[in-house]
């Protein structure tokens, strides 16, 4: 009878921890629903628009998360893109992790566009958002190739956490600065459009008074 009372007791026992690991794990992925930072339709103007391009992931059975959207702006031999990344780990990552992966996506992105960038050109600083959350960027100069003619480039990159969702967030830019098929005047409106802030953050780099403004896509990104 005792053996088969210490059967039974064992029996009960592993249950029991089962049962417990099931409620941890089911606790854990209910609190790790992930909300997708976004800009909202009505700071999309200026030819701005959801491009539709979704991407979504999960890995550790659910417990990291990552939602993606891009944004676009189309024009005649040139175009401008932001790609708003949102990331939900059971452990927020640090300032230095966000930033070394947003470098790493410019180099990424450039690689994949066939962009040459500008080492020299390298910008980091941070500022604070519409959101009051503090951010951290980075920016690069570089050239890409179209219709055997050099352009200039933007890539632009963005990183904060958001205390409010549990969620990192990553921000991709790009725009073409020059369309020297038709002009050779710089033009920054769509570069200004994602970057731009109320304070004028960038006004004095670029020379121009176009990155004053109050409704710019980053800057405007929610969060939570």
């Amino acid at each position: 009878m005792e053996r088969g009372e210490q059967r039974i007791n064992k029996f009960y026992i592993m249950l029991a921890v089962v049962v417990l690991i099931l409620l941890i794990i089911t606790f854990l992925f209910s609190g790790n629903q992930i909300t997708r930072a976004i800009v909202e339709s009505k700071y999309l103007t200026d030819g701005w628009d959801d491009s539709g391009d979704r991407f979504y992931s999960e890995r550790f059975f659910g417990l990291e998360k990552q939602a993606s959207i891009k944004y676009s702006n189309e024009h005649d031999n040139s175009s401008s893109f932001l790609t708003v990344t949102t990331i939900k780990t059971l452990f927020s990552l640090n300032e230095e992790e966000l930033i070394e992966k947003t470098e790493e996506t410019i180099t990424e992105s450039a690689v994949e566009k066939n962009i040459t960038l500008n080492q020299t050109s390298r910008v980091k600083d941070s500022r604070v958002l519409s959101s009051l959350h503090k951010s951290i960027y980075v920016m690069y100069t570089g050239s890409i190739v179209k219709n055997n003619i050099s352009e200039e480039v933007v890539l632009y990159g963005e990183t904060w956490n958001c205390a409010q969702s549990g969620t990192s967030i990553i921000c991709i830019g790009f725009s073409q600065i020059t369309n020297n098929l038709n002009s050779s005047v710089y033009d920054y409106m769509d570069l200004a459009k994602v970057i731009g802030d109320p304070g004028g953050t960038f006004v004095e780099h670029f020379d121009s008074s176009n990155f004053i403004t109050e409704d710019s896509l980053i800057f405007k990104v929610k969060c939570h």
